[in-house]
């Protein structure tokens, strides 16, 4: 299993987590793993 397939799974249980700030840190977590993934890491 890649680590941005990994980053983009933690991504979206955060962005789920209903608890106040885990909504724009998933969403950024997201992102991190999607750019990670375009570039191949």
């Amino acid at each position: 299993m890649r680590a941005s397939t990994l980053v983009l799974a933690f991504g979206a249980i955060l962005f789920a987590f209903p608890v106040p700030g885990t909504f724009i840190a998933g969403a950024l977590v997201l992102v991190a793993g999607g750019t990670a993934r375009w570039y191949g890491a």
